[in-house]
């Protein structure tokens, strides 16, 4: 079984010994658990920056979620192994004792009303926060520089990374860290719920938190030093991704009807998780999630951490390697701001917009942010238009606009990847635009690799599902297991997309225009 705590949502996914997906179910957190006022799952904070969620929240969610199952007699003790996935960055503040509470839950009582105490701060925060500004600057100045940042724990100095809200909180709330005994991710508090203990972090998710050495996969003296005082021991240790944390909780047991024998598998971080759903093992190996936001993110062997090109994070697959990470704000709705602007209104004839336009826009690329981008930092939004000899121009012909923003986004993706390692030999699209097949000949085209697609949804939770069938191997067979070795027999993907050889003359120099052009803006 894999869980998955989103932002919006609690997902379990059960898949069965020939890998097929056998159950789904979910809670979402705003419509099912109103009491906690939540919308889009957080608490937006007045001043515009501080973005929070009740860990309380996803204590709830866990209980409803079971009960739920239960009612409809899922069969709880043919499962030999749960692992999880938490969104990212988020941090949870136990008290002094909350480990003794775990360990004790009456299975007669929910979890809820147990665990309602364990908190010293009421309130996590999220990925969504941007509030510490102020302590990554602090942290640079501490370690060196964002660069060195960066080389130290795979990325810059960023304001949802947990270091840096335990900065804040050390300093803004002094009698609240006292008062922490433990201080876990979000996937690390849930798997806590699991099995009545505090659990450890794994390198995927640690490496989003400025405090893990990237390459030993410990935490970092220096950084810990910066951050706050004796916080080593209120973070605990740092497990290989496929280890066996412990038992499922007699809680769980005696509650739903887990076997005692059930195994729980260290938790991870959303994005660590959607990487072992699409069995991205060894380097070349790239995904692109098209949704409200776009990500990159692909296997690398030979970290190469920058202080200005996105994350690189301990990979959930493989003990050795890395996961290279990049965000895009402009996503879909800025796609779909171009169709209904410049090409009719509709995907119908969107796509017709791109079979008719050549390949390479003749030349003419665009810049099109409806919203502050983070890959490269842009904060004024707008529209940018340029000819094939990079001279700005107001307008493109019809039908030009859709090719630009596609071929750019693209573009854009092959150059800020290539900067920190990622060079496709085959690429897996999800998200709502893989459907488009116009838009996957041009990232075929503009990449030079195959795509293909995966049907799955819920990536996160399908990936923790697949991480406990991989630690329970290996605690099975008493050595490590390669993941795909474990994963042998999974449903192969559908290849969509083939590039196109004669347009690597037109798109290799077209990327180092569009650098270049990127740059001026």
């Amino acid at each position: 079984m894999g869980l998955d705590f989103s932002t919006q949502r609690l997902k379990a996914t059960l898949i069965d010994s020939s890998l097929g997906v056998v159950h789904e179910s979910e809670i979402d957190f705003d419509r099912s658990l109103p009491e906690f006022k939540t919308r889009g799952g957080v608490h937006r904070h007045s001043d515009g920056l501080t973005v929070t969620a009740p860990p309380l929240l996803w204590v709830a969610a866990l209980d409803a979620l079971l009960d739920a199952m239960r009612r409809r007699r899922f069969p709880f003790k043919r499962v030999a192994c749960v692992s999880g996935s938490g969104q990212q960055h988020g941090s949870v503040y136990l008290r002094h004792g909350a480990d003794r509470v775990l360990a004790g839950l009456d299975p007669a009582l929910p979890l809820r009303g147990q665990l309602e105490g364990c908190f010293s701060i009421p309130d996590s925060p999220v990925w969504m926060d941007s509030s510490t500004s102020a302590q990554c600057r602090a942290r640079d100045r501490a370690l060196g520089g964002a660069q060195a940042v960066a080389a130290l724990t795979g990325s810059r100095s960023c304001e949802r990374f947990t270091g840096n809200q335990i900065a804040k909180i050390r300093s803004k709330q002094p009698e609240a860290y006292a008062a922490t005994g433990r201080i876990a991710l979000v996937s690390s508090f849930c798997a806590s719920l699991l099995i009545g203990d505090y659990a450890p972090i794994e390198p995927g998710d640690g490496a989003g938190m400025n405090l893990m050495n990237l390459r030993t996969r410990a935490w970092s003296p220096a950084a810990l030093a910066c951050t706050a005082k004796n916080l080593a021991a209120r973070l605990g240790a740092i497990v290989p991704s496929h280890t066996v944390i412990g038992p499922i909780s007699p809680w769980f047991a005696a509650r739903h009807g887990f076997s005692r024998a059930c195994r729980v598998v260290a938790f991870s971080g959303d994005n660590p998780n959607s990487l072992a759903a699409l069995r991205l093992e060894r380097p070349g190996d790239m995904a692109i999630s098209m949704g409200t936001s776009d990500t990159v993110f692909g296997a690398l062997s030979s970290p190469r951490p920058s202080a200005t090109e996105g994350h690189i994070f301990g990979s959930p697959i493989d003990p050795e390697g890395y996961m290279a990470l990049i965000g895009y704000k402009n996503g879909s709705l800025t796609r779909e701001w171009v169709r209904d602007r410049f090409a009719g209104g509709s995907w119908p004839q969107f796509e017709r917009c791109l079979a008719e336009t050549q390949p390479g826009n003749r030349g003419r690329i665009g810049f099109y942010y409806r919203e502050p981008e983070m890959t490269p930092p842009v904060f004024r939004t707008g529209v940018w238009r340029f000819d094939c000899r990079g001279r700005p121009i107001r307008r493109f012909n019809e039908g030009e606009d859709a090719r630009a923003v596609i071929e750019g986004q693209f573009l854009s993706m092959r150059l800020h990847g290539r900067n920190i390692g990622l060079a496709p030999r085959k690429i897996l699209a999800t998200g709502g635009a893989s459907v488009n097949r116009s838009i996957l000949k041009t990232m075929a085209d503009v990449f030079g690799a195959p795509v293909y697609t995966s049907c799955r949804p819920n990536s996160a939770s399908l990936g923790a599902a697949y991480r406990a069938l991989h630690g329970w191997d290996c605690a099975r067979k008493k050595r490590y297991v390669p993941f795909m070795e474990s994963l042998r027999g999974a449903p192969p993907f559908e290849r969509a997309a083939e590039p196109d050889p004669a347009l690597r003359a037109t798109y290799d120099p077209m990327l180092e225009r569009y650098a270049k052009l990127e740059r001026s803006i």
